[in-house]
This record gives structure tokens, sequence and C-alpha cells, in this order.
């Protein structure tokens, strides 16, 4: 049986994550161990960068009225000026070339496109996303962009609660259509979503991020949501509504834009807890609920078998015509790595006491065991330092899906943005320079010992920058934000060392 099979495959690879040493990991890695055409960049989204949330006729998102609600954001702040990209465009862009790197993925604010979600064009939005692009091209950097990070239209919640009505899939496949229109001739990499298990999950499970849907603690906690349906309702719309997207692009701009559509998957590398059959199985079912949720549809036409049977009616199911559109739409995979958990078999049902879809898989998932973490911590509280979980799930996507095109669309680590710590010393980044040569490391060994078709590699971020929740607590840039001086941009240790890695041969 298929469900079987995975987890055979999962269990295959808890050994290549406890193997040893890598031999591409004993020496410095080189650009030019990499592919042909091999692709670096740096990532990034409108709402943490751009800040102007009120200029040139941006209608506001769901994220600018939950980071103005108070107790949401943990230090009381919000992304109206960010490191304000949006006027720093120029100078952000040529921190890129001199870095020497390949691409820039960021996102389009749909508000600045639509500021209703619908209706008029917003042409100031168009002007500077034209000339974000422009600005790009003529540095020598291709542009990767993403057209939904979050930031939903605030008119589409009020208007028919967004995306939990499928109103929103012909909503969506307007204002795609429009970018195509109006980028495309540039813009060859689009990216439709990113992290929709993310946003499903926090914003309408347990309601930590916009729009702070959930049914914990009887609305307590939120006004107002289900966390046992509305993730699914929110998870099967977006899936609907990147395949209707990549149908429109493929049928009526493909052709002559030559470009290519695919998505963005948040995946934490799950490492069965015991050798127990009982664990294992629950490590499968793990990856089959985050993963294995958007990419088996993806792939194969309908959501895994564990989540159908566990499930049940709660999980919306596709028509035949929706499952023939759904299937094999994306034309590459993103996936968001940074981290790596133990997973165990749920046996005394304590995540079931929860009464949401994050109870469902029936697996706990930790980066604890017996009470030792599974690695080095950053600063983040849920992101520890395994760079094996690369190469693992790297494995894992080749055997289970197929091989198909990855782009690792985000990989970083943050430091604590700390009054205590000095400008000198924030950017003595030892410890990021070792994160990224050991994920890249690990990653490199996939490409060439294993066979796995990873295209590119984009680092989080090129910039400190809001982190939505953790609001500026948190500093993932290769550049140091000074925000007490002007926003001024200061290089990382980390950024010579991309430079020369970059330069390498």
């Amino acid at each position: 049986m298929v469900w079987e099979r995975g987890i055979a495959l999962l269990f295959a690879f808890q050994v290549i994550i406890t193997s040893t040493c890598l031999s591409e990991s004993d020496s410095e890695i080189k650009r030019g161990s990499f592919p042909k055409g091999f692709v670096f960049g740096t990532a990034s989204s409108a709402f943490q960068y751009e800040g102007a949330v009120k200029e040139d006729g941006r209608g506001p998102s769901v994220w600018d009225i939950f980071s103005h609600t108070v107790g949401k954001i943990s230090d009381f702040s919000n992304a109206d000026v960010a490191v304000d990209q949006y006027h720093l465009y120029n100078g952000d862009v040529q921190l890129m070339k001199d870095m020497g790197l390949d691409a820039y993925r960021f996102s389009i604010s749909w508000s600045r496109i639509f500021p209703n979600g619908t209706g008029q064009i917003n042409q100031a939005g168009v002007d500077h996303y034209n000339n974000l692009i422009n600005s790009l091209l003529a540095k020598g950097i291709e542009p990767y962009v993403t057209l939904y990070h979050w930031d939903l239209p605030q008119a589409l919640e009020d208007r028919y609660n967004g995306w939990l009505n499928s109103q929103i899939i012909k909503d969506f496949a307007v204002y795609a259509e429009t970018c195509f229109q109006k980028f495309g001739d540039r813009v060859k990499h689009w990216i439709t979503f990113n992290e929709p298990h993310t946003f499903a999950i926090q914003g309408y499970d347990v309601g930590l991020e916009a729009p702070g849907r959930c049914s914990i603690l009887q609305h307590l906690f939120c006004r107002a949501g289900n966390s046992k349906t509305e993730p699914y309702i929110v998870a099967h719309n977006v899936i609907l509504s990147h395949a209707t997207v990549a149908d429109i692009y493929r049928k009526n701009y493909k052709s002559k834009q030559h470009g290519s559509i695919g998505a963005s998957f948040d995946v934490i590398w799950f490492k069965s807890a015991t050798n127990s059959t009982a664990d294992i199985e629950a490590t499968q079912r793990a990856q089959d609920f985050q993963l294995g949720w958007f990419l088996d549809p993806f792939t194969f036409g309908d959501y895994p078998f564990s989540m159908r049977s566990r499930v049940g009616s709660r999980l919306p199911k596709f028509s035949k015509s929706e499952s023939t559109l759904i299937k094999g739409s994306l034309d590459f995979v993103g996936i968001n790595h940074y981290t790596t958990f133990y997973a165990s078999n749920d046996s005394s049902d304590i995540v079931g006491l929860l009464n949401d879809s994050l109870s469902d898989s029936g697996a706990i998932t930790l980066p604890f065991r017996d009470g030792k973490p599974i690695a080095d911590k950053a600063n983040s509280i849920w992101l520890y330092i395994v760079p094996e979980g690369m190469r693992s799930l790297m494995n894992y996507i080749k055997q289970k899906y197929g091989n198909p095109p990855v782009i690792i669309t985000e990989n970083g680590m943050d430091d604590p943005n700390s009054p205590f710590i000095s400008l000198k010393d924030a950017l003595k980044d030892e410890k990021r320079i070792k994160y990224h040569r050991d994920y890249l490391s690990n990653l490199l060994v996939s490409i060439k010992e294993d066979g796995c078709n990873v295209k590119g590699y984009f680092v989080w971020s090129l910039l400190d920058n809001w982190e939505w929740a953790a609001g500026y607590t948190s500093r993932f840039g290769l550049y140091f934000i000074d925000y007490k001086d002007k926003l001024k941009r200061y290089p990382k240790d980390s950024v010579q060392w991309f430079k020369n890695l970059l330069t390498s041969t």
C-alpha cells in the first residue's frame, strides 16, 4: 500500500540523517561544485520589507489590522515602516549586486494592485513593482515573484471572510492574471503562495497570525473561528486557487512569456523519536499533515490517505475535474526549510485535548527528546540547527514525489535583537555562516551523490526585518538594520562569506 511505502521511505531517511560525516561538509563549499545554472538568491516579503502602508493608494491587509491589535505582536510593534524597501529598493538592489547574487525573491502586495481586493487597478502599485523589477534586471538579478505572502486585502476578509469562501478563487485568479499581464514579460519565475500550511494553521487554528481565527478556549483568545474545520477549508481554497491560476498561465501566457509557476511550502523535517513502529508511523503522519497536505494533491490529485481517514468529513473533497486540474499544476516545488523536530505517537491523546486540526495527525512534534534539545538553537524558539535534515528532506521529496524540480525558497537562522549587543559584535555572525555552510553542504550532497533535482537556494533574508508575531525581536538578515538610525544597512560577516562563495570556482 502507498502509506506503507511512505513509512518505509521515512524510516530509510532516518538513517540518512544520522549517517556518517558528509564528504562535502569536510571542506569549504564552492559555487563551482553546484550544477551549472544553479541559482543563489535572497528572499523577502512585501509586508515585512516595504513599509509605506498608507502610500500611493495601497489598501489595508489583514496583517495591518492584526499587527495593530493589542497583544498580537510580542514587542507591540507594527510594520508600518518595516525596513522601508518601498523607498530604498534601489540601494538594496545594489547590495545584492555587490554580493554577486543571481536572483531576488520578493512578494507583491495584493492590496497595492487592488486596494479593495478587486475592481479598480491601482496604477501607482503597478508602477512601483515595474520599477523594482526593472531595477533588478538592470543589475543582472532575476526576479522571483511571490503572488501571496499572507497579506490578504482586508476588504476581502470583511466582504466574505477571505480564504474561507470559494469566491476567493476567482478574485485571486483576477489578481494573478493582472500580474501576469503587467509584469510577465520580465518575470519568468512565479510562486503563487508562500507557506499555505503556516497561514492555514497559524491564522485559522491557533489564531497566532492574521486573521487570528480559532475556537481554542471558547473564543476567549480569538473572537471567531472553528479550529477543527477552517484550516482545511482555507487550504482547499488555496490549492484550487493555485491550480486555477496555473491553468490560466499555461493556457494564455506561458507560450509567450516562457515562465514557470510553482508554490513554496514550509517543511520541518521530522525524525522519529524512537525506532518503534508507532513512532515511525506517527512521523509519517506528521509529514502527511504538513507537506503531504499540499504536495500530495499537486502530485497525485488528492489528499494523503492518513488525512482522509483521520479527518473524515471535515476534509473537503475534490471533484474529478478539480483533481485533474490540480494534479501536475506545479512546474517546481518551493521548499522553505529551517529545522528538524522529533515526532512521536500521541498515545495519550495529549494533543487531542486541543480539539483542533493540529491534533488530527495523532503525532507530537517537538525539538526535544527526554528533556534534551535535538541540537543547538538559534534565537527563535522553534529554530534548532540540524543541517542533516536538509539532505533527508530532499531525498524524501525525490522518492515520494518523483524527483520534481525543487528550489529552496527560504533557509536561514536568526540572532536576537538585543539592545545590549554592540553594532560591532552584531556584525560578527559566525553562527549564521556555519549554519549556511552546513545546510548548503548537505544540500550539495543531496544533489551530487543522491541525484536530487534541486535548482536554487534563497537565503532568508537579505535584511533584518519585521518578523510577524515576533516583531523586531529577531534578526534573520545578512545585513544588519539599524532601527535607531534611519534604517541604515550594515553588512554582517556572512555577507563577505557569501561573496567568497559566489565567486569561488
